[in-house]
């Protein structure tokens, strides 16, 4: 880092309220009031970049793709849900700049290709997705955001020797995985989520509901390892920055979980649901399914971009 050039307490002070920012948007499983204090890792880290006038830099490992069940999402590429997302991480980033004059800079670190084989969305589906999300920050203007990939790390590799790559280099062993999910209330909350997501978005299995689990919580293992992984990656090569998660994180966790749009379920994302604008102006995030029960579909750029509630909740379209 570059040298002090804030008083400590000052720094201190403004890393605070930096931090006081982000708590309104924390993605927890718990329901109990935050205070900067609860955060000792993130505060020490903001203070850091504070003292020496530099802008905070975070990292938030996500946007990998879009589910592949067609009852959550609207299609393969980012929509609205992506759109409203990206814009509050960079509006996040101006509010910043408000009580720190260097700002913020927020790393999309998109981690699609890194377990695609193992949520079966295919490879082109990510580099489609990934590419839409640079387009739509240049579009948008979001001078905050930028994206990092695989793609940045191992050019042009085939995908199956970037993730061989990555996981001989960076994931732990299985074994160290299954004891953290035996004795470890977050992992065990982790490995449930996904093994959730992970059912979900597979809903042609031929076979019992029962294999299906037994089938998904197998992948589940893989996609927790390799996103241990993505993460000691993306840390080798974005030293000295905040990490941010889209997964929930308790108070003072080394990762900060950050909810990224209202939705019903702390777990839920643009990528694995569909915008909806409720009939008061505000938006929430919820399966294709049901907001096509609650409102019309609305396109944008010649694709689906999101529904607009005109219907109370519970009252079925008209056929």
């Amino acid at each position: 880092m570059p040298s002090t050039t804030a008083p400590a307490t000052l720094a201190t002070d403004t890393g605070a309220a930096i931090l006081s920012l982000l708590l309104p948007h924390h993605r927890t499983t718990g329901r109990a009031p935050v205070s900067p204090a609860m955060f000792p890792h993130q505060l020490r880290q903001i203070t850091d970049f504070v003292r020496a006038g530099a802008p905070v830099r975070f990292t938030l490992p996500g946007f990998p793709c879009k589910s592949p069940n067609p009852a959550k999402v609207l299609g393969h590429l980012p929509d609205m849900g992506e759109r409203l997302s990206l814009t509050f991480l960079d509006a996040l980033c101006t509010r910043i700049a408000r009580i720190h004059p260097p700002g913020a800079r927020m790393v999309i670190c998109s981690d699609g290709h890194v377990f695609s084989d193992l949520i079966e969305v295919p490879d082109h589906h990510v580099d489609a997705y990934a590419d839409e999300l640079r387009a739509l920050i240049r579009r948008l203007g979001l001078e905050r955001l930028s994206v990092f990939d695989l793609r940045d790390v191992l050019g042009d590799l085939p995908h199956d020797a970037k993730r061989a790559h990555v996981e001989a280099a960076y994931a732990p062993a299985l074994e160290s995985l299954r004891a953290d999910v035996r004795t470890d209330d977050d992992t065990l909350a982790l490995y449930r989520g996904i093994t959730r997501f992970l059912v979900e978005d597979t809903p042609d299995y031929p076979g019992t509901r029962s294999a299906l689990q037994r089938r998904c919580r197998q992948r589940a293992y893989g996609v927790i390892r390799r996103s241990r992984a993505w993460g000691d990656l993306v840390a080798d090569h974005h030293q000295h920055s905040v990490r941010l998660s889209i997964h929930p994180q308790p108070a003072g966790a080394a990762k900060f979980g950050i909810r990224l749009l209202d939705a019903p379920d702390a777990w839920t994302t643009p990528w694995h649901a569909s915008a909806l604008r409720r009939a008061d102006g505000s938006w929430t995030l919820m399966p294709r399914a049901g907001a096509a029960q609650r409102g019309r579909l609305v396109s944008r750029d010649g694709r689906p971009s999101h529904f607009i509630q005109d219907r109370p909740l519970g009252q079925r379209p008209e056929r």
